[in-house]
């Protein structure tokens, strides 16, 4: 069975702010809350390690398309199985639009748990709402 969460916030900074932010992969665990940390192994490559309820998760993924101010795309190739891609959008000057989405294959209890709940959209919500909150302190400074 194969899950996949869209999530879209609305942003009161420029693309280039968003843009910033999401590029640097190493910031990733500021607003994403699940994230403990993530280390570059190349040019294209990510090692992660997840703190999520229940179960701790670590696996690498590779960039697979990256075009910047509009989008960063993924997938894993050791560990857990998933690929995703965020994308941005221009609104006005000063607002730009991000948009996740995430394609991935709930192995266990937990996962699928968080698959039937929404949990998964709940948190990746949040964590939008986490980013959305510290892109617009960048843009204000």
């Amino acid at each position: 069975m194969s899950a996949s969460l869209v999530e879209t916030v609305d942003v009161n900074a420029p693309v280039s702010v968003s843009w910033s932010l999401w590029s640097d992969v190493t910031r990733w665990p500021k607003f994403l809350s699940h994230v403990r940390r993530v280390d570059r192994l190349d040019g294209q490559r990510f090692a992660w390690q997840l703190e999520i309820p229940g179960a701790d998760k670590n696996f690498v993924a590779e960039l697979t398309e990256v075009v910047p101010e509009d989008r960063i795309a993924w997938h894993t190739v050791d560990g857990v199985d998933h690929a995703g891609v965020v994308t941005f959008h221009r609104l006005t000057d000063t607002t730009s639009r991000v948009t996740l989405q995430i394609e991935y294959d709930p192995k266990g209890f937990i996962e699928h748990l968080g698959a039937l709940t929404n949990l998964d959209s709940a948190l990746a919500n949040y964590d939008l709402g986490e980013f959305q909150k510290l892109a617009e302190t960048a843009a204000a400074s």
